[in-house]
């Protein structure tokens, strides 16, 4: 495992600072403060709030993305694809929860980067809808609007961020396990 650079522990305290405050409420001197460090000295690792957002951001997405084109592409059914995207989930939450409330609190602040990120999130999210309607093309899925199917699980799987972190003697494979059993068994067949 690398050893955490002094980026890394900006980046870790500005999401953690992102997700208690909003990005657009967090100064360059908050962080500094949180840090134990002068603000100048922040520009020796990043070069602005802006780069820490996008960083933050874009590794997430660039992860998720990532995951779901190799969970596509499997040669499992549908169901067990969709398992997996919960895993995918709950994996990617469980150690970077502040992140996550970036990913879906502040996406919108990107600049440079928000035409990449958008990009990546309708990939993602075309795969998901492709499974779900092969699912129901297999007959493996009850046929329902899979565009529903699909914004129900997100929504719960995007929101997983305020709920992991009070749950701290939930080890991540009973969840992934537990959200499967109630997210998939109600639509399979």
């Amino acid at each position: 495992m690398k050893q955490e650079t002094r980026k890394d522990e900006i980046i870790k305290t500005a999401a953690k600072l992102f997700k208690e405050k909003g990005y657009s409420a967090v100064t360059m001197r908050d962080l500094a403060k949180a840090m134990g460090i002068k603000a100048a000295s922040l520009y020796n690792h990043i070069s602005s709030k802006q780069d820490i957002l996008k960083t933050i951001i874009i590794s997430i997405a660039e992860e998720f993305t990532s995951g779901m084109a190799l969970i596509s592409a499997s040669e499992v059914n549908n169901i067990t694809k969709l398992k997996e995207v919960v895993k995918l989930h709950v994996k990617i939450t469980s150690y970077n929860t502040y992140g996550m409330a970036s990913l879906n609190n502040d996406w919108m602040h990107l600049e440079d980067q928000l035409e990449y990120y958008l990009e990546l999130r309708n990939d993602y999210e075309a795969r998901f809808l492709d499974i779900i309607e092969n699912g129901i093309a297999a007959s493996e899925i009850r046929s329902n609007n899979p565009e529903i199917i699909m914004f129900s699980m997100l929504s719960t799987l995007r929101s997983l961020y305020l709920w992991i972190p009070k749950k701290e003697d939930l080890h991540a494979n009973d969840l992934a396990n537990g959200l499967s059993a109630v997210l998939i068994d109600g639509i399979n067949i």
